[in-house]
């Protein structure tokens, strides 16, 4: 569990609208704060149809260089080579579609995908946006209807809410610096 002001992420999920509760009691988190550093990423269950599916793909969170240089989907490979892959080649329209166990055998060949979905360049940039109600830092995505949206658990991690045009509700994750 992470704690902050009495504020708690339960270990094995929660639902969508206690998430949103933690989500709203939360205080910002500036881009001057957060704009630097790897961050770990896990998954937040809520029952969502993507429960499972970054876990389970070899997701390992995201790249803050600089608020215009952002990496938003680090991969680790069976090896444990951790690599940035261009969101444009990841099919995220299948995320919540298809069985997340599906993605074991995939998997386990991302040290041969790497050089397809691999790449160099930032896709993303940081920028302070409203969301319900407060300014907060937001990761907006260079080439796709994605925004993450981060509010600040403590000085080290983050509870983010993916919002991609599409999804009926959004999906939860948090990040460890």
């Amino acid at each position: 569990m992470t704690e902050n002001a009495g504020i708690t992420l339960p270990e094995g999920g929660c639902t969508a609208a206690e998430a949103w509760e933690i989500f709203d009691r939360l205080p910002a988190a500036r881009v001057t704060e957060v704009a630097t550093g790897r961050w770990r990423g896990a998954e937040l269950p809520t029952g969502h149809p993507m429960d499972g599916t970054l876990s389970e793909s070899g997701w390992y969170g995201k790249q803050f260089d600089a608020p215009e240089q952002v990496h938003p989907l680090l991969f680790t490979d069976e090896r444990g080579t951790v690599f940035a892959v261009d969101p444009r080649r990841v099919p995220l329209s299948l995320a919540g579609k298809i069985p997340s166990h599906w993605l074991r055998p995939v998997r386990g060949k991302l040290r041969m995908l790497a050089p397809l979905l691999r790449t160099r360049k930032a896709t993303a940039r940081l920028r302070d946006i409203e969301y319900r109600g407060v300014v907060s830092a937001a990761m907006v995505y260079d080439h796709l209807p994605i925004i993450d949206h981060f509010r600040r658990l403590d000085d080290d991690t983050l509870l983010g809410v993916m919002d991609m045009r599409g999804l009926a509700e959004p999906y939860f994750f948090v990040l460890k610096r």
